[in-house]
């Protein structure tokens, strides 16, 4: 078996969360530019090298950072393959070639294409999770649900790609992520409902259905990740602009605001 993917080392090691977010980014980055990042080997034989039992957890350290940055790299060009061929016509063959690596380098950190596809899957739920955070950091439903709308208008400008396969699955009959619609986002929305609802109760909200509202924001916001073929076609533009796309989500808030009829308390 192929032994684990590296990176080039890096000096004064940043914390795991922050790697793994920075080879995210980095890695998408290249994907959009239609090249391939090639991984080196180097660093993996530094990490196996020790003059000195003091450094074992320096080393321990190293090397989880350099199995987070393998992951992250591989799930981005996971994320873009099955965005564009979907779970049935992408192969681990495909996702290794994408990430410029062996195919028997994939199944070291994912055994089957089924369980990269659903970390996939779990990774775009846990950022649309942490976006929903504004409803319990705030009591005024204005700056609850437009740090909400903001949020998640971010996700689709700077996560396409993972939206598109969420999607797709969706309208597929959601087979492979039952279990995580009933167990992980039922659970998740219901706690929104309960906070909705007592906005509503207090008069700081129209009189309306609670998991209706947030179905208009989810329509509304990943319409701009799942439908940008459509937005470009129709706008006769390549791409929306940073200054557009930020003026289109001002106007995005002011109108879920306006439809949910949401007053400061």
């Amino acid at each position: 078996m192929a032994g684990p993917l590296t990176f080039p080392a890096v000096d004064g090691l940043p914390s795991l969360a922050a790697t793994l977010r920075l080879q995210w980014a980095q890695t998408r980055h290249v994907i959009e530019q239609g090249a391939y990042m090639k991984i080196d080997d180097r660093q993996a034989a530094m990490t196996e090298h020790s003059d000195t039992q003091s450094d074992a957890p320096i080393l321990r350290r190293r090397k989880a950072h350099i199995r987070l940055s393998n992951e992250a790299h591989l799930l981005a060009c996971a994320e873009a393959v099955f965005a564009e061929r979907g779970l049935e016509g992408a192969s681990t063959a495909m996702i290794a070639e994408r990430a410029g690596v062996p195919k028997a380098n994939v199944h070291y950190y994912f055994p089957t294409k089924l369980a990269l596809y659903r970390r996939v899957l779990d990774d775009v739920f846990e950022e649309w999770h942490c976006a929903a955070n504004t409803f319990d950091s705030s009591e005024n439903p204005v700056e609850a649900i437009e740090g909400y709308v903001r949020a998640k208008m971010a996700l689709s400008q700077r996560r396409p790609l993972g939206s598109k396969v969420w999607a797709s699955e969706i309208i597929q009959g959601a087979t492979h992520m039952q279990d995580i619609l009933s167990e992980r986002v039922k659970p998740w929305m219901e706690t929104r409902v309960v906070v909705i609802n007592d906005w509503i109760a207090r008069g700081l909200l129209a009189p309306i259905d609670a998991r209706a509202l947030l179905y208009l924001i989810w329509a509304v916001t990943q319409h701009y990740a799942d439908f940008d073929a459509q937005i470009k076609a129709l706008s006769g533009k390549r791409a929306l602009s940073k200054k557009a796309f930020a003026a289109l989500t001002d106007d995005v808030v002011a109108l879920v605001i306006r439809a949910c009829g949401a007053k400061a308390p």
